[in-house]
């Protein structure tokens, strides 16, 4: 019998792990519910692991790198245009992110 709140996995039992479990350890990313873009996460499974990494990873990391630097130093005074908390975020797609993003300069 396993102790409350435990399973035993055995050596070559499979699972399946919702998406949205990954990246929420305080110990190794801090105030994992906030979005901070500035956070240095390494080893997070935006992406997957392993074997199983997606093929757009690379695409979307030069997005993030080339991208976004170009439009702030284009637009830097670019924000949100409504308080964060307030942005309606989709939670029941099969990739999680935001329904928009309104901003403002």
């Amino acid at each position: 019998m396993n102790p409350p709140g435990r399973v035993l996995v055995r050596a070559g039992d499979g699972g399946i792990l919702p998406g949205e479990l990954a990246n929420r350890d305080p110990a190794v990313f801090p105030d994992p519910d906030r979005l901070d873009l500035t956070r240095a996460a390494r080893h997070h499974q935006a992406f997957g692991g392993g074997p199983h990494h997606c093929v757009g990873r690379p695409l979307a990391r030069l997005g993030l790198q080339v991208v976004l630097p170009a439009l702030f130093r284009r637009i830097p005074a670019l924000r949100p245009a409504e308080e964060l908390d307030r942005i309606p975020f989709n939670y029941d797609a099969l990739i999680d992110g935001l329904h928009a993003l309104p901003v403002t300069w």
